[in-house]
């Protein structure tokens, strides 16, 4: 007997526009394969113009060599504490022991589920007080939804801390009017194959700052000295895009408000057409902020429940994922200093994201939106 295969509904995939290929046979045709090329340069000025705000881009390798440079720039080293989101991706934080340094965890806040100022500030003035002022500040736009930027931004004027911007998961969101990716003194990008847009692998380094800019290219480029031989007097890395990758990420420049727009359009019908299960909540968006929606995320009663949803969902071949786990109870950080007051955990222990690419079709939400229905009720 024939088993029927149901459609497989992904969190995130790669969403491919019309220019693409063309941008990549490009590359091809005129032999700029090296880490160089032109579509280097159309893809970080398409950047430059879409994030506004003056902002300076470099594309990078990946997310994580962005804020390993940005870290470094700050001159983050052996021996320095670095104050981070906890409830975030690993590669927020990992870049931080790269360099030596030591995290310092700060959870959550609940209106925008990122860094809680209050507990920042908190963080702060003991670590001070202890003979350790922190290096930098690593805030994130969790799945688009910005920060408290005006608030963390005070603080960091206030005690001269520099803000690495991570918005790896907001090309495409804003605060106040301004793109994420500007709005901290360095702003990190990723172009992972599950983010808003992809290069297949990849990330960006942005600064209002252009000097940071060349500064980051210098480093990125294994910090190659001006000279008519290989000389170095510095550490560098190679961390630098290459023009292959830069064609995809130039083409999917091109359609970035149209998926913008998808998931946007996912977030409202999903909470439309849960609307009527008491049991489910989202998350809105506070006075100021313009999410990307690059995920929805939904909140359940707790771990039971959001489990059950999770399995029931993996039953039928789509693929859901808890949310973030803390960066202070991941077993790599263990013994790390923490400042916390219970947030992410509960939201750790209750919180589900649903599939939201920009690809979806009506009926893939549907179909979602029915099991979660079925199981709950």
């Amino acid at each position: 007997m024939e088993t029927t295969v149901l459609k497989k509904i992904w969190l995130s995939p790669p969403h491919m526009g019309n220019n693409e290929e063309a941008y990549v046979k490009e590359a091809f045709d005129s032999n700029w394969i090296a880490p160089l090329g032109p579509n280097v340069h159309y893809f970080e000025t398409a950047i430059e113009e879409f994030v506004g705000n003056n902002a300076h881009t470099a594309c990078l390798s990946s997310g994580t060599a962005a804020i390993h440079l940005a870290l470094e720039l700050m001159g983050v080293g052996k021996g320095d504490e670095v104050l981070c989101q906890s409830f975030t991706f690993s590669a927020s934080a990992n870049p931080i022991t790269y360099l030596g340094a030591t995290p310092i965890f700060i959870d959550s806040e609940e209106d925008t589920w990122n860094i809680s100022p209050t507990l920042l500030e908190v963080a702060i003035k003991e670590r001070m007080e202890m003979g350790k002022k922190p290096k930098a500040i690593v805030a994130v736009h969790l799945y688009g939804m910005p920060y408290k930027v005006d608030e963390v931004n005070a603080i960091s004027k206030k005690y001269d801390i520099p803000v690495v911007e991570d918005s790896a998961e907001a090309l495409g969101s804003s605060y106040r009017g301004f793109g994420c990716g500007s709005l901290g003194d360095i702003g990190i990008l990723s172009f992972n194959g599950n983010k808003i847009i992809t290069t297949s692998g990849g990330g960006a380094l942005v600064s209002k700052d252009k000097s940071i800019k060349e500064k980051a290219v210098f480093l990125a480029t294994q910090a190659r000295d001006n000279a008519p031989h290989y000389q170095h007097s510095h550490i560098g890395y190679n961390y630098r895009m290459s023009n292959v990758l830069a064609g995809i990420g130039r083409g999917q420049m091109e359609v970035l408000g149209d998926r913008v727009n998808a998931r946007r359009q996912n977030f409202e019908y999903y909470k439309e057409h849960l609307a009527d299960l008491s049991e489910i909540s989202f998350l809105e968006e506070p006075e100021g902020a313009y999410s990307n929606r690059w995920l929805t995320c939904i909140l359940t009663p707790g771990y039971e429940v959001r489990e059950k949803l999770r399995i029931a969902l993996e039953n039928e071949n789509i693929e859901s994922r808890p949310l973030w786990k803390p960066m202070h109870i991941q077993p790599i950080f263990k013994n790390a200093k923490h400042y916390t007051n219970g947030v992410s955990e509960k939201l750790f222990e209750k919180g589900l994201c649903l599939p939201s690419g920009s690809s979806m079709e009506r009926e893939d939400l549907e179909r979602i939106c029915r099991i979660i229905k079925n199981e709950l009720r």
